[in-house]
């Protein structure tokens, strides 16, 4: 069986359109929701959702900028 690391070598050596197809593919492949096992996965989509949904805890572009170098 091959490695992850075999595998994404071979993936970029892909061309960008074949890259797309097959991300494509091993997104769909996982579960819609995620379980109780993914919570990175669960956090990401809060804070992906949490701008949308609150307008007001939206940062600007310059502010993150100037918060991440201070």
């Amino acid at each position: 069986m091959a490695t992850i690391a075999e595998v994404e070598k071979l993936a970029f050596d892909l061309q960008d359109s074949e890259r797309a197809v097959l991300a494509s593919h091993l997104l769909r492949s996982l579960p819609a929701v995620p379980g109780d096992g993914d919570a990175g996965i669960t956090e990401a989509l809060r804070q992906d959702a949490e701008p949308n949904s609150n307008p007001e805890t939206r940062t600007s572009l310059d502010q993150g900028v100037r918060d991440r170098r201070h």
